[in-house]
């Protein structure tokens, strides 16, 4: 699963160090000091992690109305099944579990469809009382071959298309009705670079359907299972630079768009891969997207969370701080947000993340941005998630 990383182009907008880069003076004294021996200067003497309690961050977030989960890795449950500590883990830590519905592994063929993995999520779920997640069900991405080439063909008509995305979302939706908290149904359709006045991408279902597969896609999902929660996932979207903020104000307007013809759509999930050394964001500016979001009566999720440290130190102690931080200033700024119900890291061990694969580091030591250590040990980003959850105003949960 996910072998071919050049397909991840729109994850390399990510977030960067947060609050920090506004609060380091450089000035001349200093000058002989490395910008990472400044780095662990300030943060050996002006940050505590300390944390009070032993309680998990499921038992954190649910004390503030809010939800803790994480998807289990890339392999889908294969990972999950053979791993008992990770169980046990997952078990203890997260009171929601995602599942990995790609195209390419649910339908492999035009007339199958395979449950295998995602009924054994499924089950994982309902046997440790946890919430089951499902990502995703409409993707430019991870394509099976049979679809690429009927996308290819130039005999296909939009009616087919239309045909195989209603069979498909109604099909797999269906499947796990009552048994599901949220769809992720239609997964990064903005693509601002592309230069369309909407900001959409130029996907082979916007070239075959036109902007309304979104809409297709979000009323055959509820029409198949009316009580869940039903989100568009977009990326891209926390830094404070150009390039972001065409992609909020984009997001936005589809966001609006959706809302004014009656679409069915619940939530939001803001994907939130960070990196530890980049742009960072701007509070003001990321609570106001957010604010604007929940103003169209939309909840919102952050939905994919952690923080690459390619190139950050090579140094542990260092590391773990810068990106315990990230973690922290930013959860701190999005919890804010009453809208805002549950967070989600894209992995709970560093053991198991696609940033191994996707940002490797250049000096090959194996990479951190996981709350916990490739032994399930909690790290810094444990304490900082476990901080702002105790930090996080408490909200009445809705679902």
């Amino acid at each position: 699963m996910f072998k071919n990383w050049k397909l991840f182009r729109r994850r390399n907008f990510l977030l960067g160090l947060g609050a920090f880069a506004s609060t380091v003076f450089f000035d001349a004294a200093t000058t002989r000091l490395t910008f990472y021996q400044k780095v662990q200067a300030f943060y050996n003497s002006k940050r505590s992690f300390s944390v009070v309690s032993n309680a998990s961050l499921r038992q954190r977030a649910a004390v503030k109305g809010l939800i803790y989960g994480a998807f289990p890795s890339v392999d889908y449950y294969s990972t999950l099944s053979g791993d008992k500590q990770l169980q046990s883990t997952f078990i203890r830590q997260c009171g929601l579990i995602v599942g990995g519905f790609y195209w390419s592994g649910t339908q492999p063929s035009a007339s199958t469809f395979n449950f295998t993995e995602t009924d054994s999520f499924a089950r994982f779920a309902s046997k440790h009382g946890m919430l089951f997640r499902g990502h995703p069900l409409v993707w430019y991405n991870l394509i099976p071959e049979w679809l690429t080439n009927k996308f290819k063909d130039p005999r296909t008509s939009s009616k087919e298309i239309e045909n195989i995305l209603i069979n498909h979302v109604s099909t797999i939706v269906k499947r796990y009705a009552g048994r599901i908290h949220s769809w992720d149904v239609v997964n990064e359709a903005i693509y601002t670079e592309d230069g369309r006045t909407d900001g959409l991408g130029r996907s082979q279902w916007l070239k075959f359907l036109g902007p309304d597969y979104i809409d297709l896609a979000f009323r055959v999902a509820a029409q198949a299972d009316p009580k869940a929660l039903l989100v568009y996932n977009e990326t891209a979207l926390e830094s404070d630079n150009p390039q972001h903020e065409a992609r909020r104000t984009a997001v936005l307007k589809l966001l609006e768009r959706l809302k004014s013809r009656g679409v069915p759509i619940h939530a939001f999930g803001i994907q939130s891969h960070l990196w530890g050394n980049e742009t960072p964001f701007s509070p003001k500016k990321l609570k106001k997207f957010l604010a604007d979001v929940a103003s169209l009566g939309l909840k919102i999720l952050v939905s994919e969370l952690d923080v690459a440290d390619k190139e950050l130190p090579k140094d542990i102690g260092v590391r773990d701080r810068i990106i315990a931080s990230v973690y922290e200033d930013y959860l701190s700024v999005v919890l804010d947000e009453p809208a805002v119900i549950a967070v989600i890291t894209w992995g709970l061990s560093d053991r198991h993340t696609w940033i191994s694969d996707y940002a490797p580091r250049p000096d090959g030591a194996p990479v951190r941005p996981l709350p916990f250590d490739s032994n399930l040990k909690p790290k810094l980003a444990w304490n900082a998630m476990a901080r702002a959850f105790d930090k996080a105003p408490k909200r009445t949960p809705k679902r």
